[in-house]
């Protein structure tokens, strides 16, 4: 508990005192700032397509790496893993080492008019790179632990693909799945590193809410940045209360479904 509190509860309660230390006026000014609100904007539609992105590809490898067998199967979960392992930082310099204007493709998309670095497309892109592994983790071991005996039955009594899908596969995983994408959804929004490099830091066009609340404690905006901060707390909370709810579902339908736990 000492612990929690020196490296958790403490920051978080430093970050909410800061943003409010000047009163609840600056406070709600902060986030109603014409930049703020074009950094939570972009901030929310990066993540929504990142998470969708996400989710489809994640229960596709899942399914396919838990229940087919195939040439490629180790390296397809270590380049799913590779994220975890490459600093985001370096993500971003190969996106602009690929897209940028010196890059390999930089003179085709220029000659096209095509601009990724420096814009939406590429912010979205550097997030998905990061925030691919999440849902496809959450959901390989827990498939891995489910027999194929429900999907086997209903194949035999007739069912589609799609069918065994939506009908027994979708219900056995679904709150790994929704475990997974918050997990994603809270990275998504959290993400600076990679979306520093490509984002060129333009202020109300390229700019999240991690690289707004940068920019303004660079600025000694101290109390408009903590205001901005409070946001991604609040995140960081709504996440892990959804967390406990899904994971205390989870256990309830379990002991439901086996009364001698």
């Amino acid at each position: 508990m000492c612990f929690l509190a020196l490296f958790l509860f403490l920051p978080l309660a430093a970050v909410f005192a800061e943003a409010l230390r000047k009163g609840w006026e600056l406070f709600f000014a902060s986030l109603h700032e014409e930049v703020a609100l074009s950094a939570i904007k972009l901030t929310l539609i990066t993540a929504a397509i990142s998470v969708i992105a996400n989710t489809i590809f994640g229960v596709s490898a899942s399914w396919l790496i838990t229940k087919f067998s195939f040439r490629g199967r180790s390296l397809l979960l270590t380049l799913i893993d590779l994220p975890f392992a490459v600093s985001p930082i370096i993500a971003g310099l190969v996106w602009i080492f690929l897209f940028g204007s010196k890059g390999w493709f930089g003179p085709w998309l220029t000659e096209h008019q095509i601009q990724i670095i420096f814009a939406l497309p590429g912010i979205i892109i550097a997030t998905l790179f990061v925030t691919f592994p999440f849902v496809a983790r959450e959901l390989i071991p827990l498939m891995e632990s489910q027999s194929n005996d429900q999907e086997e039955a209903a194949i035999t009594l007739g069912a589609s693909g799609w069918q065994v899908f939506l009908r027994v596969t979708l219900p056995n995983i679904k709150w790994g799945l929704l475990y997974g994408i918050l997990l994603c959804n809270a990275r998504a929004m959290g993400e600076f590193g990679a979306v520093s490099v490509v984002s060129g830091h333009i202020r109300g066009k390229t700019n999240t809410l991690p690289l707004h609340i940068e920019v303004l404690y660079n600025e000694y905006q101290f109390s408009a940045a903590f205001a901005c901060a409070t946001l991604l707390a609040l995140l960081a909370l709504v996440t892990l209360g959804l967390k406990s709810l899904v994971e205390g579902i989870q256990k309830s339908e379990t002991k439901d479904r086996n009364p001698l736990h």
